[in-house]
């Protein structure tokens, strides 16, 4: 009977390292994500995709019936998630992921709750870039694609009116559930933003909400209508990228990421 000999372990040999500035050396970026959200982290892979650039996700909890009543409780959440994303990763912005929260929340309010907990650090959110990046483009007069029920919908249509950006044409899904919404498809949204951006009235077209994958369609929605198109994580990530200090463009997002942020945007 062969009897089994133990192997003597291997010597840990300690080995010698030395460091760089690591990844996003040149920007470290923050975004919070909803927990019932499909869509953000998958577009921003591709919308923030520069050398040296990282972008660090922390999740909040959210209902995924989106409602006035159930958008405002997000507020209590947001400290919450915003408290994880540590200070020492030396964030250059951080980004709150909710079009709809942000109207509803307020903008003023959701920028003051991330800048307690991380004070001096540039912060956005969908419904602010989107601003910004309509203003950079020039686009006065708007067409708005939404998947919010009315009440929603129409929240967001006085926040553009307030800023002077009217909203001469309107559609909406009608969907309430964000499980659904993250499933709409590329065909539906560039429909959609064809059918509210092809009227005389309108100058420009903002597809509303991170959960839908807009993204994807506004190379194609901007070649067909001949205007400026963006959506919520596409104003988003660019918002994001101009506040950390990125002027890089790409040629295949459409002509916000052609664009610097205007002065006053």
């Amino acid at each position: 009977m062969e009897m089994d000999v133990p192997q003597r372990q291997a010597r840990i040999e300690r080995l010698s390292f030395s460091t760089d500035a690591g990844a996003g050396e040149r920007a470290r970026i923050g975004l919070l994500v909803l927990e019932s959200d499909q869509t953000i982290e998958w577009e921003f892979r591709s919308l923030t995709d520069f050398p040296g650039v990282s972008v660090y996700h922390a999740r909040l909890a959210n209902d995924v019936q989106v409602t006035p009543e159930t958008l405002a409780n997000m507020a209590h959440e947001l400290p919450v998630a915003a408290g994880l994303l540590p200070s020492y990763l030396g964030l250059k912005a951080i980004g709150y992921g909710c079009t709809s929260a942000s109207t509803i929340i307020g903008e003023a309010r959701v920028a003051d709750i991330i800048g307690q907990v991380h004070p001096g650090v540039p912060s956005t959110n969908p419904l602010t870039a989107a601003k910004a990046a309509l203003a950079t483009m020039g686009v006065k007069r708007l067409g708005l694609v939404t998947p919010y029920s009315p009440e929603v919908t129409e929240a967001m249509q006085a926040k553009f009116d307030e800023a002077g950006i009217a909203v001469t044409a309107v559609g909406s899904f009608y969907e309430e559930s964000d499980l659904v919404v993250g499933k709409i498809d590329h065909q539906s949204m560039l429909q959609g933003a064809l059918s509210i951006g092809g009227s005389h009235d309108v100058d420009g077209v903002f597809i509303s909400c991170t959960n839908l994958r807009g993204a994807a369609v506004v190379e194609a929605a901007e070649r067909a209508l001949n205007k400026p198109v963006t959506a919520s994580n596409h104003a988003l990530a660019w918002h994001l990228l101009r506040l950390a200090g990125i002027p890089d463009t790409m040629a295949d997002q459409g002509r916000l990421f052609r664009a610097q942020l205007a002065p006053n945007a």
